[in-house]
């Protein structure tokens, strides 16, 4: 079986890489973190990688005259350092075609609500604002679409009468830490089989 070798991508605090690094050091996703990619210089996700001893830089946005050039340099950073399977890890930026296509069936992404319901950027507003009385999130493979792809886990909260985004937030978080590495070891194993739209866990 191929050695899965990951690539994490994160604009952020780095809770879900945190919660990564953890089960792969447990022995839980057998895989190498081969390197740690933020768009933003004050992620706080850097600072995760280096206390775990792993390849860490910043691609910043805002330092790229176009959005072409920024996704050029991640995916050099990404095949230089061998990667087979991208992790969207709280990583705030819709990837485009070009991107998607270099790692076709190969990265992932968690988001915050019971996809197909409430994608987009602001999951928890939405979500507090139609007065659903559950929420949670979701894994699933990313294609072409924003937050559309097929989708891998989910996992359930109960939506509080008396929630603000941050609360609603903190508990979906909790769910986020445990499903997160769970997709990513299952798809590490070989056991997930694609077909359309519907993915089938193998025993």
């Amino acid at each position: 079986m191929r050695k899965e070798v990951l690539g994490i991508l994160c604009s952020g605090r780095g809770t879900n890489l945190e919660s990564i690094i953890k089960a792969q050091k447990q022995g839980e996703i057998r895989a190498e973190i081969a390197v740690v990619l933020t768009d933003k210089p004050e992620a706080k996700a850097l600072e995760r990688a280096a206390q775990a001893g792993i390849a860490h830089h910043c691609v910043d946005r805002k330092a790229c005259a176009t959005r072409e050039e920024f996704e050029e340099k991640l995916v050099a950073a990404l095949e230089e350092a061998g990667v087979t399977l991208v992790v969207l890890a709280g990583f705030m930026r819709i990837l485009s075609p070009y991107f998607v296509r270099k790692f076709c069936g190969r990265i992932l992404n968690i988001h915050p609500s019971l996809l197909p319901s409430f994608g987009g950027a602001h999951a928890h507003r939405d979500v507090l604002a139609y007065g659903v009385k559950v929420s949670g999130c979701t894994i699933h493979f990313v294609d072409e679409g924003m937050d559309s792809g097929p989708i891998i886990l989910q996992a359930a909260v109960p939506v509080m009468d008396d929630d603000t985004e941050d609360t609603l937030a903190a508990r979906v978080l909790e769910q986020e830490h445990i499903l997160y590495p769970r997709a990513i070891a299952l798809y590490v194993d070989g056991r997930l089989k694609v077909e359309g739209r519907h993915v089938t866990i193998l025993k």
